[in-house]
């Protein structure tokens, strides 16, 4: 048996995938999702299981795309510094980029700001066959927005709509959107990478003394720094009531960076692997047409 295959198969045995699911349901506490977390594991065990985890996503993927009924949303929500970028170049780095699209969400423009907060989510969703990652996204509304409130109050909404149960509204909301979306065959993986506040400051540190990471790093993100415990509020309660059994919040923990991108790369292979996906199939009378395009090649001189 190949070596890297035996490794793979020693993460899956070890790795508790409970572990990091918040459970629909329940009260979500951070401090109860350890950042640090590998699964007893390091890096040295698990080497080559995310090429392995890789080439597995690509050969769904092609399925996917060949099937054309599903598609994949897989959405990334973090603290500044967690690895999101990184997340998204290894994993998806196998991927055909004719069936993958990423949309990065910033400040609404002034032409969002005329629609209601999900529009330009609803725009930007994976077309079937295909898989689309939001690297931050509609969840911003409840957690950039409820750390800032003066954000709100530039929202060009009716004043009834900014009360006091404006975030409990805007968890229903967003439930019954992805309930909407799964329903229709857009599958919905969602993933915080847990970073830990000390691991943020060594690689805000790490981008500052390291001329080639500069471009990375801005004062902003060190203001958003100061407001760790207001955001760690907000994550909690919307994992609370956001986490959900058609769409629930996998907690991954991101201070070892080799082990969050693997594990993203478990859930989204074991999320494809449950759809039975099959190649399509054709008709006798289209199969008779293949048959007769081969014979008139192969009779070609």
């Amino acid at each position: 048996m190949d070596t890297k295959t035996v490794e793979v198969k020693e993460f899956l045995a070890q790795f508790d995938a409970n572990a990091v699911i918040a459970q629909p349901g329940s009260k979500i506490k951070l401090k109860n999702f350890d950042p640090g977390y590998t699964a007893g594991l390091k890096k040295a065990d698990v080497e080559g299981a995310l090429q392995i985890g890789i080439d597995r996503l690509a050969y769904y993927q092609d399925i996917l795309y060949a099937q054309n009924t599903y598609a994949l949303l897989i959405v990334l929500q973090a603290m500044d510094a967690a690895g999101k970028d990184g997340v998204i170049k290894h994993v998806m780095s196998g991927l055909n980029p004719q069936g993958c699209q990423v949309f990065s969400f910033k400040a609404p423009s002034a032409e969002e700001l005329d629609h209601d907060y999900l529009w330009r989510s609803f725009k930007a969703l994976p077309e079937r066959g295909r898989i689309g990652i939001f690297n931050r996204s509609y969840y911003e509304e409840v957690l950039v927005v409820r750390v800032h409130p003066e954000i709100l109050e530039k929202q060009q909404l009716p004043p009834e709509a900014k009360g006091k149960k404006i975030w409990q509204q805007r968890f229903e909301e967003i439930n019954n959107f992805e309930k909407y979306l799964v329903d229709n065959g857009i599958l919905v993986l969602k993933f915080f990478l847990n970073v830990s506040k000390d691991e943020q400051k060594r690689r805000f540190l790490d981008r500052i003394d390291q001329p080639e990471k500069n471009w990375k790093f801005s004062t902003a993100d060190a203001k958003e720094r100061l407001l760790w415990d207001d955001y760690m509020y907000a994550y909690e309660d919307l994992f609370t009531h956001t986490s959900t059994e058609w769409a629930p919040w996998h907690i991954i923990p991101a201070d070892r960076k080799w082990f969050s991108r693997l594990t993203v790369a478990y859930f989204i292979h074991e999320k494809l692997k449950s759809l039975n996906l099959a190649y399509p199939t054709v008709s006798d009378a289209h199969r008779e047409e293949l048959l007769k395009v081969k014979a008139m090649l192969e009779s070609e001189s």
